[in-house]
């Protein structure tokens, strides 16, 4: 029988995007670094972000109803790690160059580019939800080629 161990192995070679997923709920920002981000249709512009369901980001997407995501750029690996560890609200927008999007949530500038969505639907994934958002806006940032993780590193 395969464990999440033997799947986690397995897909530490297979290079992922790299975005920080952002909320404002009711003036409560809050920002993830995930790499389970997808592009799920087009017709009608559909992406998916698989949040962790004890993240703090978790309930805020319920709450806000919408979020940003981020796709980071090479070279921003600082952010990718800022966003990724535990820090506390009142650190975690210090030095974070950001304006906020059309929908309110924050959007992390040099990035590739940027993503705003509502939220669609919602599906229980194991210790996962998978938020489906529909695209309200998606623009192209300064950044010419995306962050990846591959073999735990940034690259």
């Amino acid at each position: 029988m395969t464990t999440g161990d033997d799947l986690r192995a397995l897909m530490r070679d297979v290079p992922a995007p790299v975005v920080v997923v952002t909320v404002d709920a009711n003036g409560q920002r809050v920002g993830l670094t995930i790499t389970s981000f997808a592009s799920l249709s087009l017709d009608p512009p559909l992406v998916g972000v698989a949040v962790a369901q004890h993240a703090a980001l978790h309930e805020l997407v319920r709450e806000a109803g919408a979020f940003a995501v981020s796709i980071l750029a090479a070279g921003q690996d600082h952010l990718a790690q800022h966003f990724a560890r535990g820090v506390p609200p009142i650190g975690l927008w210090n030095r974070i160059e950001a304006r906020n999007g059309t929908l309110g949530a924050p959007l992390l500038e040099g990035a590739l580019g940027w993503i705003e969505c509502e939220v669609a639907s919602e599906h229980a994934t194991g210790d996962h939800t998978l938020f489906v958002g529909e695209v309200a806006a998606a623009e192209r940032g300064p950044g010419r080629e995306a962050l990846v993780r591959l073999r735990q590193s940034y690259s």
